[in-house]
């Protein structure tokens, strides 16, 4: 099983790409994680923020995996405790399906990205800059992976 965190925004600042890469190999022999950063729809004054979002949405879906088990992250979507989301890993892992964990852009998802969306995953009620998502989701993983296997990563 391999899980892939599609995206949009490119061009992560250095300290989100390594803190996200620390964790990509930390996952690496639990659950290996590919990043896809998907380019932004245009936005700016006298733009069409739908079409923005329609765009980004055509583009997230293009880059899923055949046949994966999507997850969106959503500010609607159910949050998660560390130890419930060990347990939809452990969930996740028993469907044999890739993992597909979805990142909006500003506005977040299109709706046929949530239409397509598996679940909806919400990390709180704060809003976090879309580039620290990126990190918060892979130690979020990291650390279920790790309570999973019984790893002293996570003391609560």
């Amino acid at each position: 099983m391999k899980a892939r965190l599609v995206a949009v925004g490119e061009r992560a600042p250095a300290w989100v790409a390594q803190g996200f890469a620390e964790y990509q190999k930390r996952l690496s022999h639990w659950l290996p994680l590919e990043l896809v950063e998907v380019e932004p729809g245009v936005r700016g004054k006298g733009r069409d923020t739908a079409r923005a979002m329609s765009d980004e949405g055509a583009r997230v879906l293009a880059a899923l995996p055949k046949n994966a088990f999507v997850v969106a992250l959503d500010g609607r979507g159910k949050p998660h405790s560390s130890e419930q989301l060990a347990v939809r890993l452990e969930h996740w892992r028993g469907r044999g399906q890739d993992l597909a964990f979805l990142v909006g852009g500003p506005e977040g998802h299109a709706p046929e990205v949530i239409a397509r969306a598996d679940e909806t995953w919400s990390l709180g009620p704060l809003t976090l800059p879309h580039m620290l998502v990126r990190l918060v989701l892979a130690e979020q993983v990291y650390r279920a992976a790790a309570l999973l296997a019984n790893h002293p990563y996570h003391r609560a």
